[in-house]
């Protein structure tokens, strides 16, 4: 370790050659130390905190070299797998240009921006960038606000929109919001696919925006019943609110069309994007609307100022975006996301009929989410084994992590379950993941449901002590 003496008197530093050789209880002892520390307590519970070395589309591995199948994709930012060669090259081709420089104009951004606008729905023409889907949420709402004159925002039941304190207002999740209150108000929720809740609400005239996602993400992977999102805008343009598409997870090809609006023949008023859109890379967001909006908002000298981003739009970033948007249309990745994903799901389909432990799949493209039964169901097999009223209550709660730690720890493949939903459990891979990889997630999680039994009972034995402990740190 180098000492380096400053105005702090003398600190020890870890340089980037000596954290890329750290052994893992080293790293453990960091992440608890000086990050956030119930995480690495969840996270060992259910053996998650294996340090990983070295990531290549679908696979990552750890310090022994045995690789993981990585079905996680961060939550839909890994559309094009783990450091693709192609978006690193990119970075590559554009870092002698000035990165951070506001006082200019980019090419990068201005190639990125056209491109966005020839493939999105509808009229939509004007890009902002940011750096997140919570940043681009944020901006969708402020953009709104200032657009329409008027305060109101409406949002679905269940919902996931992001953690700032804007989109956290519009998140459909008691959970999260209770500790932070007050939140952004007048912001009201209604049920998702109501849309006599959502007029009842449009109505009054009073409302700046909807804010919606295609598929619900962290809400168990739900999808509205056809025909609601196009009515929904309908209702929208009908009072004079503006229709805001959340496709941060759903965006970049996941569900089997560039946009998942589109397949629903949805043109927005303001369309959220994130995740993929860095490539996997690079932090990257943006929101899309029409010019018309845009000019109502912003579209003065005077007001050219009042939404800005300091890294917004810089060079590598959007370098990561413009390649990330080639390969997903040239290597045809929609197309093929669409086919992977109907045979994924009709496989799932098979071993639901076999298993009545899976209790339902849902999802399109490679937007998967699997819904697991709450033990309890089946009492006369394992009432012996939850003796605990708590064991029981979080195995119900839990068991998609339950399946999910199965699948990570006896078949290394990466999974989780939905933040607003702990019995599903997410499978969103790579879009360039292969038959293959597919086949192998297919057998592990037959290999989970024929022996559940098994991992149940240890519900009864040493998986008492991990749930008190689980249910301390929720």
């Amino acid at each position: 370790m180098s000492h380096h003496h400053c105005s702090g008197g003398c600190t020890t530093q870890i340089s980037l050659e000596e954290a890329l050789t750290m052994g893992r209880d080293k790293v453990k002892e960091l992440h608890t130390h000086y990050l956030n520390a119930s995480l690495v307590t969840l996270l060992s519970l259910i053996n998650f905190d294996t340090p990983f070395v070295s990531a290549q589309g679908v696979s990552v591995f750890d310090e022994q070299g045995r690789e993981y199948l990585d079905f996680l994709g961060a939550y839909g930012a890994l559309n094009l797998g783990h450091n693709h060669p192609e978006i690193l090259a990119a970075l590559q081709q554009v870092q002698t240009r000035p990165n951070l420089l506001q006082s200019s104009i980019s090419a990068v951004s201005a190639a990125l921006a056209h491109n966005l606008s020839h493939l999105a729905p509808g009229s939509l023409q004007r890009s902002f960038f940011c750096n997140s889907g919570a940043e681009a949420v944020e901006g969708a709402l402020k953009l709104a606000r200032i657009a329409t004159g008027r305060t109101k925002f409406i949002y679905c039941h269940n919902s996931f929109h992001g953690k700032s304190f804007g989109a956290l207002s519009v998140t459909g999740r008691e959970k999260y919001q209770i500790p932070f209150r007050p939140l952004l108000s007048p912001a009201e929720g209604v049920p998702f696919g109501d849309l006599e809740a959502l007029q009842a609400k449009l109505k009054q005239e009073d409302v700046a925006a909807f804010i919606v996602e295609p598929i619900q993400g962290e809400g168990g992977i739900i999808e509205p019943p056809k025909g609601y999102l196009a009515s929904a805008k309908k209702l929208c343009s009908r009072y004079g609110s503006l229709f805001i598409a959340d496709e941060v997870q759903t965006g970049i090809g996941r569900t089997g069309t560039f946009f998942a609006c589109t397949a629903e023949d949805v043109e927005p008023d303001i369309l959220c994007l994130a995740k993929s859109l860095g490539g996997g890379v690079m932090p990257m967001g943006a929101y899309l609307t029409t010019d018309k909006i845009w000019r109502q908002a912003y579209g003065t000298m005077e007001k050219a100022l009042l939404h800005t981003s300091t890294f917004g739009g810089n060079t590598v970033a959007c370098a990561a975006a413009l390649k990330t948007i080639e390969l997903i249309l040239n290597q045809n990745l929609c197309q093929e996301t669409k086919e992977k994903g109907s045979y994924l799901i009709s496989q799932l389909n098979n071993l639901k009929k076999k298993y009545p432990l899976l209790k339902d799949v849902r999802g399109r493209g490679l937007m998967v989410g699997l819904e697991f039964q709450q033990p309890e169901k089946n009492a006369g097999k394992f009432s012996l084994k939850f003796t605990m009223n708590v064991v029981n209550k979080l195995a119900q709660e839990y068991m998609g992590s339950l399946v999910a730690g199965e699948l990570f720890n006896k078949h290394r493949i990466i999974t989780a379950y939905t933040l607003n939903n702990p019995n599903v459990i997410r499978i969103e891979p790579p879009l360039v993941v292969t038959y293959e990889q597919l086949d192998r997630l297919l057998a592990a999680l037959e290999s989970v449901l024929a022996n559940h039994t098994g991992f149940l009972s240890m519900v009864g034995s040493g998986t008492k002590s991990i749930i008190s402990r689980m249910s301390k740190i929720k």
